[in-house]
């Protein structure tokens, strides 16, 4: 039988399936249709950024970390994170950047073959500058804005320009495994300075024209340069053997006014080495004033605004770091910066010199005889200028280092200073240490000190009785005076009654031998070799005794050799007295001059070939000034004959 169409139409049914699939497939396609709607700007948007690229690790190994040089370090990254995963799956993090301020050092570690990057911000460059304000516009904009903001924009980076100084000080380094075989040093640490703001990331393996490469010298480094941007540096540690063990500190800032660290390597005297014996040593400071002004010399002396170290060159552990201040605190064996060895070394201010300007003097005791010293001044600005640690004007400084030596272990000769008639004597006398009443230094000094005033009470009763107040027409000079003759009598007087005294062992052939055949303090002799040479000069008085029989009858100090005074100390003594008074100096070559009186030779270079007041072994120029003018000129007078026998027999 034949089915209508009606009848079969209603009968076709849906399967038990069909309307559950319709009804998700269709929620399914409206949340497709919204998720594009909705969010179809951002993933433009992501499509225009440039595809971030991996940037070489400066530890050679293949690190996955993102350009940083496209965001500030210090704006907020992506990390991803999953709960189920800790970062040692993830990876590592990428490194960051400290941040320095004006003045204000960092402390930082680094292990042999790592980095530390830093960033400084300058404070007067604005946080809005050109370039931020370019990566807000499209392209188009961008192409129009870029010529005629040209020039404005060179101007600005010019007036915002500011000069930056990094300075950075090694603390610590790798020591020798055995030092009794390793004769090298470690390598020493290197800065890197990027030249541009845009790169971020200055170091090993950076592209050598975007950065400055700076290797530290001895423990220290100084770089400027002017910069209108945000500065970004980076310290790196090298590698070392395995003959070193250990890592490395340091200290870095950044300042806007000078370096806050900073080393002087020039071959200037601002320290002196006046003298030593075997157990001690003297040295001051340049001249710190250049007035006799009161009160400026007042304000001077009430402060000491140098400290110093001192290093036996035997021990090799500040070799490389002699320019380094906080290496120089942790290393040297005598460090006055912080209380290391200050039991061994006595700081004051004097006025010692012709000049009679301001000077920090450092005397040594207990040191090894022998042996030779570094000396190094240092000044901590921080603390001298009584500014906090991050204002202009803190820091610290180092001056180059000099070379000092202490004498031989016989111990017959002695430094003395600090007299009081004879105030500007500073440097080593004959000397018996057995002798109980010259046991402290203090009392030998002033067993010396006595004798010299006593002569000088009675030159000063014949000097009186020159007419010194008389008018010029009655004067015995126009251009000198009783004042001049006074002082230059003290000059002599004090130079020969208190002779300077070296130790025998020095071969200098400008010293004079003394009391050779006697014997020294510990009863010992000079060996029969050396005796031998000195066989011709047996009956010679001034080979077989001291410069007076006083010392040998009190002292005894047995051989030594004398640093002879200069002649022109007795030449300034007869110009500037009056010839009533009867003074007259030997000549030359003649038999009083040989043996008591020595001269300056410019061949010798710094080292003094005679002694005179102030006279030390590192000054570079000629003896002090004089009132009464050039004393070299003297040389051309007609010299009177006989020799001034006072204090030399």
């Amino acid at each position: 039988m034949a089915t209508s169409y009606r009848e079969c139409h209603f009968e076709m049914h849906f399967s038990p399936l069909q309307p559950r699939f319709a009804a998700p497939a269709l929620a399914s396609f409206l949340q497709i249709f919204l998720y594009f709607w909705l969010f179809s700007t951002p993933f433009a948007v992501a499509l225009d950024l440039e595809p971030i690229l991996p940037v070489p690790s400066d530890h050679g190994d293949l690190d996955i970390s993102p350009d940083l040089a496209a965001r500030s370090p210090l704006s907020p990254t992506y990390e991803p994170v999953f709960t189920p995963f800790d970062r040692s799956i993830i990876g590592r993090a990428a490194e960051g950047w400290e941040s320095l301020k004006d003045n204000e050092p960092f402390e930082g570690k680094l292990d042999e073959g790592s980095i530390l990057r830093f960033e400084f911000p300058l404070s007067d460059v604005s946080s809005r500058n050109p370039d931020e304000r370019r990566l807000e516009l499209r392209d188009e904009e961008k192409e129009n804005l870029a010529e005629e903001d040209d020039d404005a924009e060179k101007l600005e980076r010019r007036q915002n320009s500011r000069r930056v100084y990094i300075s950075a000080n090694t603390c610590e380094q790798p020591m020798p495994v055995d030092p009794s075989k390793t004769t090298s040093l470690p390598p020493q640490l290197t800065l890197f300075v990027s030249k541009s703001a845009d790169f971020m990331a200055p170091g090993l393996f950076a592209d050598d024209p975007q950065q400055w490469v700076v290797s530290f010298t001895e423990g220290a480094v100084m770089f400027d340069f002017p910069a209108d941007h945000n500065v970004y540096m980076a310290v790196h540690a090298p590698n070392v053997s395995d003959d070193f063990t250990g890592s490395y500190s340091f200290k870095i800032a950044a300042s806007t006014d000078h370096s806050y660290f900073s080393f002087k390597d020039r071959n200037t005297n601002d320290l002196i080495w006046v003298d030593s014996d075997s157990q001690g040593a003297l040295l001051y400071t340049h001249s710190l004033t250049a007035t006799n002004d009161p009160e400026v010399q007042e304000k001077a002396l009430s402060s000491q605004p140098y400290v110093l170290f001192a290093h036996n060159q035997n021990d090799t552990s500040i070799n490389g770091l002699k320019y380094s201040y906080c290496g120089l605190q942790k290393r040297a064996q005598i460090a006055l910066s912080d209380g290391r060895g200050t039991d061994l070394v006595k700081s004051s201010m004097i006025t010692r010199g012709a000049e009679g300007f301001v000077r920090q003097q450092f005397f040594f005791r207990s040191l090894n005889s022998s042996s030779k010293y570094w000396g190094i001044l240092a000044k901590d600005r921080s603390l001298t200028s009584n500014k906090r640690q991050n204002q202009a004007g803190g820091g610290q400084e180092v001056f180059q280092a000099i070379n000092f030596t202490t004498k031989s272990d016989h111990n017959n000769c002695a430094l003395i200073t600090d007299l009081e008639f004879c105030n500007e004597v500073a440097y080593s006398v004959p000397h018996n240490p057995t002798k109980e009443q010259f046991k402290d230094l203090r009392d030998l000094g002033v067993w010396y000190d006595t004798f010299a005033k006593i002569n000088y009470e009675n030159f000063n009763k014949s000097l009186s009785q020159i007419q010194c107040e008389a008018p010029s027409s009655q004067m015995y000079s126009l251009v000198r005076n009783c004042t001049d003759c006074a002082r230059a009598y003290k000059n002599w007087l004090c130079t020969v009654a208190i002779p300077r005294c070296e130790g025998f062992d020095n071969n200098d052939s400008w010293l004079q031998p003394r009391a050779v055949f006697q014997p020294y303090p510990n009863g010992e002799r000079l060996s029969d070799e050396v005796l031998a040479q000195f066989k011709p000069f047996e009956n010679m008085t001034s080979f077989n005794r001291s410069r007076s029989t006083r010392i040998d009858e009190t002292i005894t100090p047995g051989p030594h050799k004398e640093l002879l005074p200069c002649d022109w100390l007795c030449y300034d003594l007869v110009r500037n007295c009056p010839a009533k008074l009867g003074f007259s100096c030997p000549k030359p070559d003649s038999i009083g001059f040989e043996h008591n009186y020595g001269q300056p030779d410019p061949d010798a270079g710094r080292t003094p070939t005679c002694n005179y007041q102030g006279a030390a072994h590192t000054l570079s120029a000629a003896p002090g000034r004089f009132s009464g003018g050039d004393v070299w000129g003297l040389r051309s007078w007609v010299i009177l004959a006989g020799v001034v026998g006072v204090l030399v027999t």
